[in-house]
């Protein structure tokens, strides 16, 4: 099996930064579907990312209702408007995450990426049952997100990639000797190209060298949500091999960035949804049980965007 454009309706359309917006909220505490489509489609307009990834981590999955979830994955296939996929995130065990795959499906999502069973750590057998029977659910190709309690072993993942609606597969891990077992694994199987492979740890800019060394090249960047242009600059130097203004990146903006992320808890979704509100985007608080950071710290993230923007002038 090799995954490519005529077998898969997401191959050859995930080759990019990927976009994972945040889900506003409003003063009430309920979804501000005019502020987040003005985030997206702010997104959108400029620097066209390779896809948008609707309610998933960034975008609080977990704090959303059904209907809720539906009308934001609607709403974020209505701004891509076709010119980039939608995936949407899905979850929990196997009843609901069923659920919310069909809402996607019946939103107009053009892909699932199934973040990991709620709670409890499944054996390899279970795992591979969970995702198949999603991948049969609907008629969308899955990405499987192995982060948390979610955690295969080579040959589940090797089998997994035999059902042909299981495309890719996100690691949050950042374990790269397993990553790159898996990988090898997959090609012994299948061939070359049988999975597409994401690196989905929270800053993944910092890893993004070490992850593309073990045949994970592609990485979602959360820094794409209140500073895009930052996130295209780095991506850029990355994919052309300019390691100059890699490491000037790195050192400059990411490194203080997840710095500053570790300082609180929640941060990788609260931290960049005070970025976008910099950004001029009111996209409302985050819903427990996360917080709200810190004043000084969203003080020392407008000073570090600033930063970073002055090592790209």
């Amino acid at each position: 099996m090799t995954v490519n454009d005529s077998t898969s309706r997401l191959a050859g359309r995930l080759d990019g930064l990927l976009f994972f917006p945040v889900t506003a909220f409003d003063g009430a505490g309920g979804v501000d579907l005019d502020a987040y489509r003005r985030h997206l489609s702010g997104r959108l307009a400029v620097t066209r990312p390779a896809a948008v990834f609707a309610c998933c981590g960034t975008g609080e999955f977990f704090s959303l209702g059904l209907e809720e979830y539906e009308r934001c994955v609607r709403a974020a296939v209505a701004e891509a408007a076709g010119r980039v996929p939608v995936v949407a995130g899905i979850g929990y065990g196997t009843a609901l995450a069923t659920q919310f795959a069909t809402a996607a499906a019946a939103a107009g999502a053009d892909g699932l990426l199934v973040m990991p069973p709620y709670l409890v750590e499944g054996s390899q057998a279970g795992l591979r049952e969970h995702y198949r029977r999603l991948a049969d659910a609907v008629d969308l190709e899955l990405i499987v997100y192995q982060r948390d309690n979610a955690v295969f072993t080579p040959d589940t993942v090797a089998e997994l990639a035999a059902h042909p609606r299981i495309v890719g597969f996100k690691d949050g891990r950042g374990d790269l000797d397993l990553m790159r077992r898996i990988v090898g694994a997959v090609r012994e199987r299948h061939g070359e190209g049988a999975l597409l492979y994401f690196n989905g740890m929270p800053t993944a800019e910092m890893t993004s060298q070490a992850y593309r060394a073990v045949g994970v090249p592609g990485y979602s960047s959360a820094v794409y949500c209140f500073a895009p242009d930052l996130a295209m600059a780095f991506y850029r130097a990355y994919r052309s091999g300019d390691e100059v203004t890699v490491d000037r990146l790195l050192d400059g903006f990411w490194r203080p960035y997840v710095e500053l992320r570790r300082l609180g808890q929640g941060y990788a979704v609260s931290l960049v949804k005070a970025g976008v509100r910099l950004d001029g985007v009111d996209v409302g608080p985050v819903r427990a049980p996360l917080s709200e950071p810190e004043p000084e710290h969203v003080r020392r993230l407008a000073e570090l965007i600033e930063r970073g923007r002055e090592l790209i002038r």
